[in-house]
């Protein structure tokens, strides 16, 4: 399966994140951004890049939430991938770039103003299989950009 790098967002901290045309993507995420997990006391390195589907994004708008790209703090917005189909495990290859799926997302209130009365939990993983933005490790470190392929391994 395969698909394409739509936009790569960034933040210094909080929502919604801004579109960059490349960036280097470390350990410890994409350079630039500020996430609260990983560059806390330690760091989560399983949640150093979320990803979040251009479709789904445009399946919400079309249901009336004001979603837009990078407003649910995802840092890749991937597009042509069957996003019902991932799997933790699952490794993304964007250009030199190797991403392992971690986990789904959980959503918090912080991304609330992208739905209809707040209802974040449309993008709950549990709730609504297959919606959910997925955090993912760094398997190898180097540079996105815009437009990129997306290799999708499931194993």
């Amino acid at each position: 399966m395969s698909g394409l790098v739509h936009s790569i967002n960034i933040s210094s901290g909080g929502v919604p994140k801004r579109t960059v045309d490349s960036a280097k993507i470390g350990k410890k995420g994409v350079e630039g951004d500020f996430n609260r997990f990983r560059d806390g006391q330690g760091g989560d390195l399983d949640r150093a890049v979320c990803i979040f589907s251009l479709e789904r994004i445009e399946e919400l708008k079309s249901e009336g939430h004001p979603i837009e790209v990078g407003s649910t703090g995802e840092n890749l917005t991937i597009r042509g991938v069957e996003w019902d189909s991932l799997v933790e495990g699952a490794r993304l290859e964007i250009g030199d770039v190797v991403l392992e799926l971690s986990e789904p997302c959980a959503p918090c209130s912080k991304i609330g103003e992208s739905f209809i009365d707040r209802r974040f939990g449309r993008v709950d993983h549990v709730q609504e299989f297959g919606w959910s933005r997925w955090l993912a490790r760094v398997v190898r470190e180097g540079t996105v950009s815009i437009g990129d392929s997306v290799n999708i391994v499931i194993t």
